[in-house]
């Protein structure tokens, strides 16, 4: 349905465009009319015309001005118009607004059905590729939140390169290299211990589970409410009973008001969250850190969760827990944490070697016990995180019963030599737990494309069969076979079709439904794009090879 305007102070020029438009066109057509510039104009407001047929000279405004005013209300319009003056003036006017066509009366029919037909498939495709663009926007609804919540996961759990950081802010449009992390965190309201006053309700939370559940059902809500409250914040999937965000930020730290903005925020949201989902909810807030060092900003979250006793807390408002002495390689230190955690043996040993260095430098002529004591400590801290990880296999008590007497009695140098080693170790076999990992889930990704390759599948069902999400997937998928995932199906596809190919008794269209493809032409295309000649082509190669 094409939406008309005709404005012409003629009634017979009226009804003549009338005639014409419901002869050709029948109920294609909506039209209105008008006899001034001025009623034209307030048609217009209300009734948007996909096409105005625009007389030039009308009384009071002209069409040319009426032209100028409507495309102000109805950006969208398209314009004929019809003049009883062949003058190069008006038609450098008309061209000069975008105007369609320029025709002379008496209007000649055919002309003027050229021009609609011309003016009509402008408004087709204007309408389709504003369909395309809302379509497209209704996808990117449905991805960003996928992809929000996998560069949450990445951030906090992964520990990704700076490149796939990089790819991530790219995707999400993210201008800001450091930002901070909110835990929202949700439960039943604790009782309040001995000694408490009547009504007083313990600060921590309970049945997180239970209430985890509970508030999924309502995760679009939160995540809109978060967003309207803080925007431009990233809101991640929840995990038990806690959701991580984050809040791009510059990379200086936030000053007090901008704290004092974000505590705020922060409790206007809860009181729209439990108003929402009858669920009760707390909020704890870490600092600025680099996209890198997200997982830093994650634990001062968690910290201000656990020893915060508001509603809301905000880790630089909570009692430090550890300060270091200004001397202290706090830095390497988690250099070489962070290296056990990603499994860089490599990197975890040459960490290891420097900060012993640095004890050997600075600590060993005044205090040799606190140089072995440390060594001891971090070596069982970092293989806690082995053992934590599964990368150590079975944790037995007295596994480590000789480490004690060895640090005791070792020198420097043989101490040195089992420090790295303990450390390049843990790191290895945390890394070879990874690899295998993922070597396992691509193993059962190809086992699932194979086995149903005929199907039309896509990768987000193959990443829903192996369990991880499809970035991830995509990603761990190009990394194990050196191709995409794409690459990978249509390569087995054709090697398939070529072997079937081979048998003169199946035709090109059973040949193409055997390997997935439900288009003949499609199928051909692929076929040549990959193979160099057309299935055919393929067919009489193989029938003169073997004559």
């Amino acid at each position: 349905m094409y939406r008309i305007l005709i404005a012409d102070d003629e009634g017979i020029a009226v009804d003549s465009i009338t005639y014409i438009l419901e002869e050709v066109y029948g109920k294609q057509c909506e039209i209105r009319s008008a006899r001034t510039g001025r009623s034209v104009i307030e048609i217009a407001d209300g009734f948007h015309p996909d096409i105005a047929v625009m007389d030039i000279q009308m009384p009071g405004i002209s069409g040319i001005e009426a032209i100028r005013e409507i495309k102000k209300l109805s950006p969208q319009t398209r314009y004929i118009v019809v003049s009883a003056y062949d003058t190069f003036d008006y038609a450098k006017e008309a061209i000069d607004l975008g105007v369609v066509s320029y025709l002379t009366k008496p209007l000649d029919r055919d002309s003027f059905v050229s021009a609609m037909n011309t003016a009509m498939g402008m408004v087709d495709r204007e309408k389709e590729r504003r369909s395309s663009a809302l379509r497209t926007q209704e996808k990117l609804r449905t991805v960003i939140p996928l992809i929000e919540s996998e560069f949450l996961l990445e951030l906090l759990l992964k520990s990704p390169a700076e490149e796939e950081i990089e790819q991530f802010r790219a995707l999400l449009e993210i201008q800001e290299k450091s930002g901070l992390i909110l835990v929202v965190e949700c439960g039943d309201a604790g009782k309040a211990g001995p000694g408490a006053e009547a009504g007083q309700e313990d600060a921590a939370l309970e049945n997180p589970i239970g209430s985890g559940i509970r508030i999924r059902k309502f995760y679009d809500q939160i995540r809109n409410i978060l967003k309207s409250r803080i925007p431009g914040v990233l809101v991640g999937q929840i995990m038990v009973n806690q959701l991580p965000v984050l809040i791009p930020h510059s990379s200086a730290p936030q000053d007090l008001t901008e704290r004092t903005q974000t505590i705020d925020a922060c409790r206007q949201i809860i009181e729209q969250l439990e108003e929402r989902t009858e669920v009760r909810f707390r909020i704890g807030i870490g600092t600025v850190h680099g996209m890198q060092d997200m997982r830093s900003s994650y634990r001062e979250a968690q910290r201000a969760l656990t020893n915060g006793t508001d509603p809301v807390s905000h880790a630089d408002d909570l009692a430090v827990l550890c300060v270091y002495e200004e001397s202290y390689p706090a830095k390497l230190e988690h250099e070489l944490f962070e290296s056990v955690q990603k499994g860089e043996a490599d990197a975890a040993g040459d960490s290891a070697d420097r900060f012993f260095s640095w004890m050997a430098d600075t600590q060993l002529s005044s205090d040799e016990e606190s140089v072995r004591l440390k060594a001891l400590e971090f070596v069982l801290w970092a293989e806690h995180i082995a053992y934590s990880s599964g990368s150590l296999g079975q944790y037995r008590f007295r596994s480590r019963s000789g480490y004690l007497k060895f640090v005791q009695t070792a020198d420097m140098n043989e101490l040195r030599v089992w420090f790295v080693r303990r450390f390049r170790e843990a790191a290895g076999k945390i890394g070879e737990k990874s690899e295998s990992h993922a070597g396992s889930l691509i193993g059962e990704a190809v086992r699932y494309i194979r086995e149903n390759y005929q199907r039309d599948i896509s990768l987000e069902d193959v990443s829903r069969a192996i369990g991880i999400s499809p970035y991830y997937f995509s990603k761990l998928f190009r990394e194990k076979t050196d191709s995409t995932f794409i690459e990978y199906l249509t390569s087995l596809r054709m090697s398939r079709a070529k072997e079937l190919l081979s048998d003169p008794s199946l035709n090109i269209r059973t040949v193409c439904g055997a390997v997935g493809y439900q288009d003949p032409n499609y199928f051909s295309r692929i076929f040549k794009r990959t193979c160099g000649v057309t299935p055919t082509e393929f067919r009489q190669s193989k029938a003169g090879t073997s004559s």
